[in-house]
């Protein structure tokens, strides 16, 4: 039987780029000692008081059908934590819910591109991002971000790729996999593109409470005289520890949301209430966890890069945020693919760079999440490999 031309367009986009990760999983499953160092899975269980208000929303009878853009009390919740935050006013309508960032990405991206259409993303990028463009027929393409400034976007390197097709810009800031943030000079610059040339900003803003100290993050919904043109989305993944809840949102311009209403209702109609309620109370209250996971993940961040900078010849960018550092593993001799199965055999798994771009196959992205006393021992391990593996090169 025939399927849709949605289907053949997302065909090359399904799981292949973490078969290094499931074939970890499936030695550690039996028996392998191997650390996983792979995806950004918080290093802390959900809140305590959060499971249990979903407990009690639960048993409340806050398991009914939802309110189709999102419970009130959860827009209500985020209307007034984005009028602090962003310094200027939103109300609850500037609001929809969905089940996580990836679904609320999705559905905006349906609301702003079709066949024809281009959307510009930064390369590297999430891994998802290529399918989400995909999924709406539009063409995807990339604009470099380079080490040598920072995996910043350069707002030149937009400018260069910009035609009468373009209709957004898909920003992550912080980044993944490479933890740069986006300045507000940087926004401001792309936001006046996004005007000049009338398309949308489209900014994925997830790991916002995972900033290392000394670092800070700014959202283009700040910059108010961009405020008709700007989408944001974000979840309560990474910031409170709560990934397998699913429970996310977009925030725009109420005409956006209005418009976007129907396609989110006719695919979910609403998040579910007790989820909900459950969210509003990390909006409210705050993450009880961002703090402690924000210092760790930048102490573990800057251990990597001291201890292979000095014992090995590896290059590490040090990141700014997020749950990832990237590691440039040229001196070994091999490429990242490569590189990665072969740690694998010595007992560490990572993310080859090619799973984010084809402008990373001399990286690898090493996940920050796994204990200290595994972290050291994974160490040990990368450098014992790399000690072994340039001096083969050499």
């Amino acid at each position: 039987m025939k399927t849709t031309d949605v289907t053949a367009r997302l065909a090359s986009f399904g799981g292949a780029k973490w078969d290094l990760h499931l074939s970890a999983r499936q030695r550690i499953g039996a028996g392998a000692d191997i650390i996983e160092m792979t995806i950004g899975e918080p290093d802390v269980p959900v809140p305590s008081e959060l499971m249990q208000q979903a407990i009690t929303s639960m048993q409340a009878g806050r398991t009914g059908y939802s309110d189709g853009r999102g419970e009130i009390n959860l827009r209500q919740a985020l209307a007034e934590s984005y009028s602090t935050s962003r310094g200027r006013s939103f109300e609850p309508d500037n609001f929809l819910c969905f089940p996580g960032t990836q679904t609320a990405l999705f559905s905006v991206m349906m609301g702003v591109a079709q066949a024809g259409d281009e959307v510009l993303v930064g390369d590297p990028m999430y891994a998802t991002y290529e399918g989400v463009v995909a999924a709406s027929g539009a063409n995807l393409v990339p604009v470099p971000l380079s080490p040598e400034h920072g995996f910043r976007m350069q707002a030149a390197d937009v400018a260069s790729r910009i035609t009468p097709r373009t209709r957004a810009l898909l920003l992550t800031s912080p980044h993944n996999p490479t933890g740069a943030i986006l300045g507000k000079a940087d926004l401001l610059e792309l936001c006046k593109l996004a005007r000049e040339h009338d398309f949308w900003i489209l900014s994925d803003e997830v790991y916002e409470q995972l900033v290392f100290e000394g670092s800070e993050f700014v959202s283009p919904l700040s910059l108010a005289e961009y405020a008709d043109r700007v989408i944001a989305v974000s979840s309560i993944s990474k910031s409170h520890a709560a990934p397998g809840f699913r429970s996310g949102w977009c925030v725009g311009s109420k005409a956006f949301c209005d418009a976007l209403l129907p396609y989110s209702e006719t695919m979910l109609f609403g998040n579910q209430p007790f989820i909900a309620d459950m969210t509003e109370l990390a909006i409210r209250d705050g993450s009880s966890v961002a703090a402690g996971m924000s210092e760790r993940f930048s102490r573990r961040a800057q251990l990597l890069a001291d201890r292979l900078e000095i014992e090995t010849s590896l290059q590490v960018h040090r990141p700014e945020a997020g749950m990832f550092a990237m590691i440039n593993v040229a001196t070994t001799g091999l490429n990242g693919d490569d590189y990665a199965w072969d740690l694998l055999e010595n007992g560490v798994a990572v993310m080859p760079g090619s799973a984010f771009s084809d402008s990373l196959t001399s990286w690898v992205r090493v996940a920050l999440t796994i204990s200290d006393a595994e972290f050291e021992t994974a160490l040990g391990r990368i450098i014992s490999h790399a000690k072994a593996r340039i001096g083969d090169a050499a």
